[in-house]
Protein backbone atom coordinates (compact mmCIF):
# COMPACT_ATOMS: atom_id res chain seq x y z
CA UNK A 1 0.00 0.00 0.00
CA UNK A 2 1.30 3.23 -0.76
CA UNK A 3 0.59 6.81 0.92
CA UNK A 4 0.83 10.34 0.67
CA UNK A 5 0.60 13.18 3.31
CA UNK A 6 -0.61 16.45 1.31
CA UNK A 7 0.08 19.39 3.00
CA UNK A 8 -2.91 21.00 1.53
CA UNK A 9 -5.71 19.23 -0.76
CA UNK A 10 -9.02 19.93 -2.09
CA UNK A 11 -11.19 17.05 -0.78
CA UNK A 12 -14.90 16.84 -1.44
CA UNK A 13 -16.28 18.83 1.41
CA UNK A 14 -13.48 21.48 1.40
CA UNK A 15 -9.92 22.62 1.90
CA UNK A 16 -8.33 20.27 4.29
CA UNK A 17 -4.03 20.41 5.19
CA UNK A 18 -1.69 17.67 6.71
CA UNK A 19 -4.24 14.93 4.63
CA UNK A 20 -2.98 11.00 4.63
CA UNK A 21 -4.19 9.55 1.31
CA UNK A 22 -3.30 5.75 0.69
CA UNK A 23 -4.34 3.67 -1.95
CA UNK A 24 -4.24 -0.23 -2.94
CA UNK A 25 -1.68 -1.66 -5.67
CA UNK A 26 -4.10 -0.84 -8.06
CA UNK A 27 -4.30 2.78 -7.34
CA UNK A 28 -7.52 3.14 -5.43
CA UNK A 29 -8.02 5.43 -2.78
CA UNK A 30 -8.45 3.16 0.36
CA UNK A 31 -8.41 6.02 2.95
CA UNK A 32 -8.80 10.06 3.18
CA UNK A 33 -7.17 11.35 6.23
CA UNK A 34 -6.61 15.28 7.46
CA UNK A 35 -4.94 16.75 10.21
CA UNK A 36 -2.34 14.13 10.37
CA UNK A 37 1.17 14.49 11.91
CA UNK A 38 3.62 15.66 9.28
CA UNK A 39 6.03 12.35 10.02
CA UNK A 40 3.45 9.91 9.31
CA UNK A 41 4.72 6.86 9.19
CA UNK A 42 5.81 5.29 5.60
CA UNK A 43 4.15 8.75 3.72
CA UNK A 44 5.56 10.86 1.15
CA UNK A 45 4.81 14.21 2.24
CA UNK A 46 3.87 16.81 -0.56
CA UNK A 47 4.91 20.20 0.01
CA UNK A 48 2.05 21.90 -2.63
CA UNK A 49 -1.34 21.90 -2.89
CA UNK A 50 -2.72 18.31 -4.31
CA UNK A 51 -5.97 18.48 -6.79
CA UNK A 52 -8.01 15.91 -8.65
CA UNK A 53 -6.50 15.05 -12.05
CA UNK A 54 -8.95 17.22 -14.42
CA UNK A 55 -10.50 15.03 -16.82
CA UNK A 56 -10.52 15.46 -20.27
CA UNK A 57 -13.95 14.51 -22.10
CA UNK A 58 -13.50 15.56 -25.94
CA UNK A 59 -10.87 14.32 -27.95
CA UNK A 60 -9.57 13.53 -31.24
CA UNK A 61 -5.83 13.04 -30.85
CA UNK A 62 -4.40 12.45 -34.41
CA UNK A 63 -5.66 16.41 -34.84
CA UNK A 64 -2.78 17.98 -32.58
CA UNK A 65 -0.38 16.68 -35.18
CA UNK A 66 -1.99 19.59 -37.75
CA UNK A 67 -2.74 22.25 -35.28
CA UNK A 68 -1.38 25.13 -36.44
CA UNK A 69 -1.63 23.84 -40.55
CA UNK A 70 -5.01 25.54 -41.13
CA UNK A 71 -4.58 29.46 -40.01
CA UNK A 72 -4.37 30.75 -43.36
CA UNK A 73 -7.06 32.26 -45.51
CA UNK A 74 -8.33 30.03 -48.75
CA UNK A 75 -9.65 32.77 -50.50
CA UNK A 76 -13.19 31.96 -49.13
CA UNK A 77 -15.12 31.91 -46.34
CA UNK A 78 -13.33 30.26 -43.83
CA UNK A 79 -15.16 28.09 -41.34
CA UNK A 80 -15.96 24.26 -40.13
CA UNK A 81 -16.50 23.12 -43.52
CA UNK A 82 -13.48 24.46 -44.91
CA UNK A 83 -11.01 23.40 -42.06
CA UNK A 84 -12.87 19.62 -42.34
CA UNK A 85 -11.44 19.72 -45.91
CA UNK A 86 -7.70 19.65 -44.48
CA UNK A 87 -8.26 17.60 -41.91
CA UNK A 88 -9.35 15.17 -44.37
CA UNK A 89 -6.72 15.56 -46.66
CA UNK A 90 -4.04 15.30 -43.59
CA UNK A 91 -6.05 11.77 -42.21
CA UNK A 92 -4.87 10.41 -46.25
CA UNK A 93 -1.25 10.25 -44.32
CA UNK A 94 -1.58 8.73 -41.26
CA UNK A 95 -0.98 5.10 -40.61
CA UNK A 96 -1.23 3.02 -36.99
CA UNK A 97 2.13 3.86 -35.88
CA UNK A 98 1.94 7.45 -36.55
CA UNK A 99 -1.53 7.59 -35.21
CA UNK A 100 0.00 6.15 -31.81
CA UNK A 101 2.85 8.41 -31.82
CA UNK A 102 0.39 11.18 -32.31
CA UNK A 103 -1.24 10.44 -29.79
CA UNK A 104 1.20 9.47 -26.79
CA UNK A 105 2.88 12.96 -27.17
CA UNK A 106 -0.51 14.51 -26.83
CA UNK A 107 -1.02 12.64 -23.87
CA UNK A 108 2.41 13.65 -22.23
CA UNK A 109 1.23 17.12 -22.80
CA UNK A 110 -2.31 16.84 -21.36
CA UNK A 111 -0.66 14.74 -17.92
CA UNK A 112 1.76 17.67 -17.93
CA UNK A 113 -0.65 20.35 -18.16
CA UNK A 114 -3.03 18.54 -15.52
CA UNK A 115 -5.13 16.45 -17.55
CA UNK A 116 -5.06 13.02 -16.04
CA UNK A 117 -7.95 11.04 -17.98
CA UNK A 118 -9.19 10.96 -21.76
CA UNK A 119 -12.39 10.67 -23.71
CA UNK A 120 -11.15 9.96 -27.17
CA UNK A 121 -13.48 10.16 -30.00
CA UNK A 122 -12.65 7.66 -32.51
CA UNK A 123 -14.47 7.67 -35.88
CA UNK A 124 -10.99 6.38 -37.66
CA UNK A 125 -10.96 2.79 -38.16
CA UNK A 126 -9.79 1.99 -41.88
CA UNK A 127 -6.98 1.80 -44.07
CA UNK A 128 -6.31 4.93 -45.92
CA UNK A 129 -7.85 3.69 -49.11
CA UNK A 130 -11.23 2.50 -46.83
CA UNK A 131 -10.38 -1.09 -46.82
CA UNK A 132 -10.88 -2.59 -42.45
CA UNK A 133 -7.47 -3.81 -41.47
CA UNK A 134 -7.69 -7.09 -40.71
CA UNK A 135 -7.57 -6.83 -37.07
CA UNK A 136 -10.79 -3.98 -37.20
CA UNK A 137 -9.82 -2.97 -33.73
CA UNK A 138 -6.30 -2.15 -35.48
CA UNK A 139 -6.23 2.26 -34.87
CA UNK A 140 -8.11 1.80 -31.35
CA UNK A 141 -5.87 -0.29 -30.12
CA UNK A 142 -2.71 1.79 -31.05
CA UNK A 143 -4.96 4.64 -29.31
CA UNK A 144 -5.15 2.73 -26.19
CA UNK A 145 -1.62 1.40 -25.92
CA UNK A 146 -0.03 5.25 -26.56
CA UNK A 147 -2.62 6.28 -23.61
CA UNK A 148 -1.38 3.22 -21.30
CA UNK A 149 2.66 3.36 -21.85
CA UNK A 150 2.52 6.94 -21.30
CA UNK A 151 0.35 6.49 -17.97
CA UNK A 152 -3.04 8.53 -18.41
CA UNK A 153 -6.74 7.13 -17.97
CA UNK A 154 -8.76 6.57 -20.99
CA UNK A 155 -12.23 6.40 -22.25
CA UNK A 156 -12.20 5.31 -25.41
CA UNK A 157 -15.33 5.47 -27.74
CA UNK A 158 -15.65 3.87 -31.22
CA UNK A 159 -17.35 5.80 -33.82
CA UNK A 160 -20.66 4.87 -35.44
CA UNK A 161 -20.39 7.00 -38.51
CA UNK A 162 -22.64 5.99 -42.28
CA UNK A 163 -23.24 9.57 -43.81
CA UNK A 164 -22.10 12.69 -45.14
CA UNK A 165 -25.88 14.91 -43.71
CA UNK A 166 -28.86 14.61 -42.90
CA UNK A 167 -31.23 12.10 -44.92
CA UNK A 168 -28.50 9.09 -45.43
CA UNK A 169 -26.73 11.40 -47.71
CA UNK A 170 -23.99 9.26 -49.19
CA UNK A 171 -20.60 9.26 -47.53
CA UNK A 172 -17.82 11.50 -49.05
CA UNK A 173 -14.58 10.77 -50.28
CA UNK A 174 -12.84 12.06 -47.35
CA UNK A 175 -14.91 10.01 -44.87
CA UNK A 176 -13.92 6.33 -46.55
CA UNK A 177 -11.77 5.93 -43.46
CA UNK A 178 -14.74 6.34 -40.62
CA UNK A 179 -17.85 4.12 -42.37
CA UNK A 180 -19.45 1.60 -40.52
CA UNK A 181 -22.64 -0.16 -39.44
CA UNK A 182 -23.71 -0.83 -36.41
CA UNK A 183 -22.60 -4.39 -36.16
CA UNK A 184 -19.41 -3.62 -37.42
CA UNK A 185 -19.26 -1.25 -34.89
CA UNK A 186 -20.27 -3.27 -31.61
CA UNK A 187 -17.62 -5.85 -32.67
CA UNK A 188 -14.71 -3.32 -32.15
CA UNK A 189 -16.48 -2.27 -29.10
CA UNK A 190 -16.93 -6.03 -27.96
CA UNK A 191 -13.20 -6.71 -28.83
CA UNK A 192 -11.88 -3.65 -26.79
CA UNK A 193 -14.21 -4.25 -23.06
CA UNK A 194 -13.16 -8.36 -23.66
CA UNK A 195 -9.39 -7.07 -23.98
CA UNK A 196 -9.62 -4.67 -21.34
CA UNK A 197 -12.13 -5.34 -18.74
CA UNK A 198 -9.80 -5.83 -16.07
CA UNK A 199 -7.74 -2.61 -16.38
CA UNK A 200 -8.50 0.05 -14.34
CA UNK A 201 -7.59 3.08 -16.52
CA UNK A 202 -9.38 2.18 -19.63
CA UNK A 203 -13.33 2.23 -20.34
CA UNK A 204 -14.92 1.71 -23.29
CA UNK A 205 -17.42 4.00 -24.35
CA UNK A 206 -19.91 4.35 -27.49
CA UNK A 207 -20.26 7.40 -29.62
CA UNK A 208 -22.54 8.56 -32.60
CA UNK A 209 -20.34 11.07 -34.48
CA UNK A 210 -23.53 13.09 -34.89
CA UNK A 211 -27.15 12.90 -36.00
CA UNK A 212 -26.17 13.91 -39.74
CA UNK A 213 -23.82 10.90 -39.55
CA UNK A 214 -26.53 8.63 -38.69
CA UNK A 215 -29.77 7.36 -39.17
CA UNK A 216 -32.86 7.30 -36.64
CA UNK A 217 -32.98 2.98 -37.56
CA UNK A 218 -29.08 3.04 -36.56
CA UNK A 219 -30.05 4.69 -33.24
CA UNK A 220 -32.62 2.08 -32.34
CA UNK A 221 -30.05 -0.71 -33.42
CA UNK A 222 -27.68 0.89 -31.48
CA UNK A 223 -29.15 1.57 -28.63
CA UNK A 224 -30.65 -1.90 -28.32
CA UNK A 225 -27.34 -3.62 -27.97
CA UNK A 226 -26.20 -0.86 -25.41
CA UNK A 227 -28.80 -1.95 -23.19
CA UNK A 228 -27.66 -5.53 -24.09
CA UNK A 229 -23.87 -5.30 -23.11
CA UNK A 230 -23.48 -2.15 -20.58
CA UNK A 231 -26.48 -0.52 -19.85
CA UNK A 232 -24.10 2.39 -18.11
CA UNK A 233 -22.05 3.06 -21.13
CA UNK A 234 -20.72 6.26 -21.60
CA UNK A 235 -22.30 7.45 -24.83
CA UNK A 236 -21.21 10.45 -26.69
CA UNK A 237 -22.54 12.57 -29.70
CA UNK A 238 -21.55 15.73 -31.44
CA UNK A 239 -24.41 17.68 -31.81
CA UNK A 240 -25.24 21.46 -32.97
CA UNK A 241 -21.96 22.67 -33.31
CA UNK A 242 -22.31 25.01 -36.35
CA UNK A 243 -25.50 27.09 -37.36
CA UNK A 244 -25.15 25.53 -40.62
CA UNK A 245 -25.65 21.78 -39.06
CA UNK A 246 -28.58 23.49 -37.64
CA UNK A 247 -30.37 24.52 -40.26
CA UNK A 248 -29.68 21.40 -42.13
CA UNK A 249 -31.81 19.35 -39.46
CA UNK A 250 -34.63 21.39 -39.65
CA UNK A 251 -34.80 21.12 -43.52
CA UNK A 252 -34.20 17.34 -42.65
CA UNK A 253 -36.53 16.78 -39.35
CA UNK A 254 -38.10 19.91 -38.81
CA UNK A 255 -36.40 19.81 -35.39
CA UNK A 256 -33.30 21.71 -34.49
CA UNK A 257 -30.79 18.88 -33.68
CA UNK A 258 -31.03 19.49 -29.54
CA UNK A 259 -34.95 19.25 -30.22
CA UNK A 260 -34.60 16.01 -32.36
CA UNK A 261 -32.56 13.86 -29.91
CA UNK A 262 -34.52 14.66 -26.93
CA UNK A 263 -37.31 13.83 -28.54
CA UNK A 264 -36.49 10.66 -30.15
CA UNK A 265 -33.59 8.92 -28.11
CA UNK A 266 -33.55 8.59 -24.30
CA UNK A 267 -30.74 11.17 -23.10
CA UNK A 268 -29.84 10.38 -19.60
CA UNK A 269 -26.98 10.64 -16.92
CA UNK A 270 -24.89 8.63 -19.60
CA UNK A 271 -24.76 11.13 -22.31
CA UNK A 272 -22.26 13.47 -23.24
CA UNK A 273 -23.74 16.19 -25.35
CA UNK A 274 -20.67 17.32 -27.44
CA UNK A 275 -20.71 21.10 -28.27
CA UNK A 276 -24.38 21.78 -28.18
CA UNK A 277 -23.42 25.64 -28.94
CA UNK A 278 -26.63 26.05 -30.46
CA UNK A 279 -29.57 26.28 -28.41
CA UNK A 280 -32.96 28.16 -27.73
CA UNK A 281 -34.04 28.76 -24.30
CA UNK A 282 -36.27 25.70 -24.07
CA UNK A 283 -33.72 23.35 -25.55
CA UNK A 284 -31.22 24.60 -23.16
CA UNK A 285 -33.39 23.96 -20.31
CA UNK A 286 -34.74 20.64 -21.31
CA UNK A 287 -31.13 18.88 -21.82
CA UNK A 288 -30.01 19.97 -18.48
CA UNK A 289 -33.01 18.18 -16.73
CA UNK A 290 -32.00 15.09 -18.41
CA UNK A 291 -28.73 14.85 -16.46
CA UNK A 292 -26.32 14.47 -19.46
CA UNK A 293 -22.80 16.39 -19.31
CA UNK A 294 -22.07 19.06 -22.05
CA UNK A 295 -18.73 18.62 -23.06
CA UNK A 296 -17.90 21.89 -24.09
CA UNK A 297 -14.46 22.83 -25.77
CA UNK A 298 -14.01 26.54 -25.45
CA UNK A 299 -10.35 26.73 -27.59
CA UNK A 300 -11.81 24.60 -30.38
CA UNK A 301 -14.99 26.34 -30.38
CA UNK A 302 -13.34 29.52 -30.77
CA UNK A 303 -10.83 28.59 -33.34
CA UNK A 304 -13.60 27.15 -35.17
CA UNK A 305 -15.70 29.86 -35.59
CA UNK A 306 -18.67 28.00 -34.15
CA UNK A 307 -20.09 30.09 -31.86
CA UNK A 308 -20.95 30.58 -27.77
CA UNK A 309 -22.36 28.22 -25.81
CA UNK A 310 -25.20 29.64 -23.99
CA UNK A 311 -23.85 28.98 -20.46
CA UNK A 312 -25.30 31.44 -18.73
CA UNK A 313 -28.36 29.81 -19.01
CA UNK A 314 -27.47 26.29 -18.68
CA UNK A 315 -25.89 27.27 -15.52
CA UNK A 316 -29.30 28.71 -14.54
CA UNK A 317 -30.89 25.50 -14.91
CA UNK A 318 -27.98 23.51 -12.97
CA UNK A 319 -26.92 21.90 -15.82
CA UNK A 320 -23.82 19.68 -15.77
CA UNK A 321 -20.93 20.28 -18.04
CA UNK A 322 -17.43 18.83 -18.77
CA UNK A 323 -14.28 20.26 -20.59
CA UNK A 324 -12.26 18.79 -23.50
CA UNK A 325 -9.47 19.94 -25.83
CA UNK A 326 -11.72 18.27 -28.70
CA UNK A 327 -8.55 19.43 -31.70
CA UNK A 328 -5.77 20.05 -29.43
CA UNK A 329 -4.91 23.66 -30.95
CA UNK A 330 -4.34 24.50 -26.79
CA UNK A 331 -3.84 21.04 -24.12
CA UNK A 332 -4.27 23.41 -20.96
CA UNK A 333 -7.44 22.76 -19.21
CA UNK A 334 -7.05 26.52 -17.12
CA UNK A 335 -7.56 27.85 -21.07
CA UNK A 336 -10.63 25.97 -21.59
CA UNK A 337 -12.06 27.08 -18.36
CA UNK A 338 -10.80 30.35 -18.50
CA UNK A 339 -12.06 30.75 -22.01
CA UNK A 340 -15.61 29.27 -20.65
CA UNK A 341 -15.86 32.36 -18.15
CA UNK A 342 -14.51 34.75 -20.60
CA UNK A 343 -16.79 34.21 -23.50
CA UNK A 344 -19.97 34.37 -21.34
CA UNK A 345 -18.67 37.98 -19.55
CA UNK A 346 -17.83 39.22 -23.36
CA UNK A 347 -21.36 38.08 -24.59
CA UNK A 348 -23.58 39.06 -21.70
CA UNK A 349 -20.57 42.55 -20.68
CA UNK A 350 -20.44 41.78 -16.82
CA UNK A 351 -18.16 39.64 -14.78
CA UNK A 352 -18.35 36.32 -12.31
CA UNK A 353 -20.97 33.96 -14.42
CA UNK A 354 -20.19 30.53 -13.44
CA UNK A 355 -20.36 30.68 -9.64
CA UNK A 356 -22.77 29.36 -7.29
CA UNK A 357 -24.55 30.80 -3.93
CA UNK A 358 -23.00 28.99 -1.78
CA UNK A 359 -19.16 29.15 -3.52
CA UNK A 360 -18.77 32.84 -4.65
CA UNK A 361 -15.23 31.78 -6.64
CA UNK A 362 -15.31 31.46 -9.87
CA UNK A 363 -12.22 29.17 -10.13
CA UNK A 364 -13.51 26.52 -7.42
CA UNK A 365 -17.13 26.37 -9.54
CA UNK A 366 -15.49 25.97 -12.35
CA UNK A 367 -12.97 23.61 -11.43
CA UNK A 368 -15.26 21.32 -9.16
CA UNK A 369 -18.44 21.07 -11.52
CA UNK A 370 -15.84 20.18 -14.28
CA UNK A 371 -14.29 17.72 -11.92
CA UNK A 372 -17.87 15.99 -11.57
CA UNK A 373 -19.31 16.56 -14.92
CA UNK A 374 -15.84 14.92 -16.53
CA UNK A 375 -15.95 11.56 -14.16
CA UNK A 376 -19.22 11.69 -15.06
CA UNK A 377 -19.41 11.79 -18.80
CA UNK A 378 -15.97 9.37 -19.21
CA UNK A 379 -18.32 6.43 -16.38
CA UNK A 380 -15.11 6.35 -14.36
CA UNK A 381 -14.35 6.49 -10.55
CA UNK A 382 -11.86 9.64 -11.03
CA UNK A 383 -11.67 13.45 -10.18
CA UNK A 384 -12.58 12.81 -6.70
CA UNK A 385 -10.15 12.75 -3.33
CA UNK A 386 -12.37 10.00 -1.41
CA UNK A 387 -12.43 6.34 -0.87
CA UNK A 388 -12.76 4.02 -4.15
CA UNK A 389 -12.06 6.37 -6.66
CA UNK A 390 -8.69 6.39 -8.58
CA UNK A 391 -5.75 7.94 -7.67
CA UNK A 392 -5.31 10.53 -10.22
CA UNK A 393 -4.25 13.81 -8.51
CA UNK A 394 -1.97 16.84 -9.51
CA UNK A 395 0.40 19.21 -7.75
CA UNK A 396 0.46 22.95 -7.95
CA UNK A 397 3.43 24.52 -7.31
CA UNK A 398 2.96 27.18 -4.44
CA UNK A 399 6.00 29.15 -5.29
CA UNK A 400 4.76 29.98 -8.73
CA UNK A 401 4.36 33.48 -8.99
CA UNK A 402 0.81 33.61 -10.03
CA UNK A 403 -0.42 30.85 -6.41
CA UNK A 404 2.41 32.56 -4.35
CA UNK A 405 0.58 33.34 -1.06
CA UNK A 406 -3.03 32.25 -2.38
CA UNK A 407 -5.09 30.13 0.39
CA UNK A 408 -7.97 27.87 -0.43
CA UNK A 409 -10.74 28.67 -3.52
CA UNK A 410 -8.12 32.16 -3.98
CA UNK A 411 -6.02 28.98 -5.26
CA UNK A 412 -8.01 28.12 -7.76
CA UNK A 413 -9.00 31.23 -8.98
CA UNK A 414 -5.31 32.27 -9.45
CA UNK A 415 -4.73 29.16 -11.15
CA UNK A 416 -7.31 29.89 -13.98
CA UNK A 417 -6.92 33.21 -14.47
CA UNK A 418 -3.87 34.68 -13.42
CA UNK A 419 -0.74 34.05 -14.98
CA UNK A 420 -0.16 31.65 -18.49
CA UNK A 421 3.11 29.81 -17.18
CA UNK A 422 2.09 26.14 -15.88
CA UNK A 423 2.30 26.06 -12.51
CA UNK A 424 1.10 22.12 -12.45
CA UNK A 425 4.36 19.91 -10.64
CA UNK A 426 3.58 17.07 -10.45
CA UNK A 427 1.12 14.16 -11.96
CA UNK A 428 -0.09 11.11 -10.74
CA UNK A 429 -2.16 8.37 -12.17
CA UNK A 430 -4.02 5.40 -10.76
CA UNK A 431 -1.05 5.66 -7.74
CA UNK A 432 1.50 6.21 -9.93
CA UNK A 433 3.89 8.98 -10.59
CA UNK A 434 3.57 10.19 -13.96
CA UNK A 435 5.18 13.56 -14.07
CA UNK A 436 7.56 15.03 -11.62
CA UNK A 437 9.10 18.59 -11.48
CA UNK A 438 7.47 19.30 -14.57
CA UNK A 439 8.64 16.32 -16.40
CA UNK A 440 7.20 13.22 -17.80
CA UNK A 441 9.07 9.69 -17.13
CA UNK A 442 8.68 9.09 -21.27
CA UNK A 443 8.58 12.06 -22.14
CA UNK A 444 12.41 12.25 -24.33
CA UNK A 445 11.13 8.97 -25.87
CA UNK A 446 7.94 9.79 -27.07
CA UNK A 447 9.07 13.24 -28.18
CA UNK A 448 11.33 11.70 -30.27
CA UNK A 449 8.94 9.33 -31.93
CA UNK A 450 6.54 12.06 -32.41
CA UNK A 451 9.35 14.04 -34.18
CA UNK A 452 10.22 11.62 -36.75
CA UNK A 453 6.88 11.41 -37.28
CA UNK A 454 5.91 14.31 -38.42
CA UNK A 455 8.75 14.50 -40.60
CA UNK A 456 7.67 11.78 -42.35
CA UNK A 457 3.87 13.39 -42.83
Amino acid sequence: MTSLLAKTALLPEGWAENVLISMDEDGIITGVHPGKEKNSKGAEYIDGVVLPGMPNVHSHSFQRAMSGLTERAMGKKDNFWSWRETMYRFLEKIGPEEMEAIAAQLYVEMLKSGYTSVGEFHYIHHQQDGTPYENREELSEHIIQAALKVGIGITHMPVLYAYSGFGKADPGVGQKRFLNNVDALFCIIKSLRKKYKNNPLVRIGFAYHSLRAVSPEMMIEADKLIQEIDKTMPIHIHVAEQKEEVDNCVKWSGKRPVEWLLENTSVNKNWCIVHATHMTGDETAALAKTGAVIGICPTTEGNLGDGIFPMQAYWEHKGKFAIGSDSHISVSPIEELRWLEYMQRLKHRKRTIVHKDNLPSVGASLYESALSGGAQALGQNISALEIGHRADLIVLDEEHPSLYGRMRDHILDAFIFAGNNNPVKDVMVAGKWVVRDQVHFKEKEVLKRYKNTIKQL
